[in-house]
């Protein structure tokens, strides 16, 4: 929760998303009612302090922001060069937020609903930032913070949809997990496997092949790294078919899947799986960073795919040019 860019000045002009954790991750913001969150009185104060920001710091705008029932979301633009760190802007806003919380709790220590007693602060301490730097980010970040209820209730909906697994034994390695495990229990898994090199018409050819053999109920399966394999992938998810994929660089402490991912979670179609004990050939880039994937870990993870599918998965490596060992 104290991601910061060292090489970043944060008193510039810049759009942020800040996120904050209420303490122990007590749900005493608000409830989910339907795929809305009904907001407590503590939600609603919390609400007022994020709209205050801008009458102690003309500087900032602020663009978006939902209050769940135990984190915040929060947009904002710093429109132009500020004397203060952006630190201190969410530090005033996490006190007057206490404050609140404080009076509300008469500042004596309460018992909370599930038997366990009140921190004497709302958040937790520290927060998360993530500096906007592309084209687009604005918009998907718009969505996200609007679409947290609806996230939140999929989840509850469907939790067995969005399980998580630290150390998963399968085939010839030890995975962590998330999405719906039971996809492994179906008894056909078919890999995609493609060249980089590979015609249109043969590339719709074995869309078609693959989708049609999905719908039939096998489960396709890859790393999805060259553009055909991501293609295809892409394809499954939107017509709903099941698809497991492997990543190489493991999942953050409190990963959560994006976009068209969350909603295949939702629908029970998608599994991710990542090598928790990664060799050489496929390692594990740090949670805060990506390492470029080079062709010998392409190599592994389309090997860990093809053992997953077992018998009948593709034969060569994504280059289509190297039989497998």
């Amino acid at each position: 929760m104290k991601r910061r860019c060292f090489c970043h000045d944060y008193r510039e002009r810049g759009i942020y998303m800040i996120t904050l954790d209420v303490e122990n991750r007590r749900p005493v913001l608000g409830r989910l009612v339907g795929e809305q969150i009904a907001l407590t009185p503590l939600g609603k104060a919390v609400a007022d302090c994020w709209r205050q920001i801008p009458h102690f710091h003309p500087e900032v705008k602020l663009l978006e922001f939902t209050v769940m029932p135990d984190h915040f979301h929060g947009l904002l633009f710093v429109r132009q060069q500020m004397t203060c760190h952006l630190g201190e802007v969410v530090r005033g806003f996490k006190i007057g937020c206490t404050k609140i919380y404080r009076s509300q709790l008469n500042d004596t220590p309460t018992l909370s609903g599930e038997g366990s007693y009140m921190t004497r602060t709302l958040f937790a301490p520290g927060y998360h930032d993530r500096i906007l730097t592309h084209k687009g980010q604005l918009e998907t970040l718009f969505r996200y913070i609007r679409d947290n209820p609806r996230r939140l209730a999929a989840r509850f909906a469907n939790p067995d949809y969005f399980t998580r697994i630290n150390a998963l034994p399968l085939a010839s390695a030890t995975f962590a997990a998330y999405g719906n495990p039971f996809l492994l229990n179906r008894p056909d898994r078919i890999q995609i496997q493609c060249s980089r090199r590979i015609t249109p018409d043969a590339l719709a050819s074995e869309q078609s092949r693959l989708l049609d053999a999905a719908e039939r109920g096998a489960v396709l399966v890859s790393p999805c790294i060259s553009p055909g394999e991501k293609q295809i992938a892409r394809a499954a998810m939107e017509e709903g078919l099941p698809l497991i994929a492997l990543k190489a660089d493991g999942f953050a402490p409190k990963y959560k899947p994006p976009g068209k991912y969350f909603n295949a979670c939702a629908s029970g179609n998608l599994l991710i799986l990542a090598p928790t004990n990664p060799t050489p050939q496929v390692r594990c880039a740090p949670i805060h960073g990506r390492i470029p994937i080079t062709r010998t870990q392409c190599l592994a993870l389309n090997k860990l795919a093809a053992d997953i599918c077992g018998p009948g998965a593709a034969s060569l490596n994504y280059a289509g040019l190297i039989p497998l060992e």
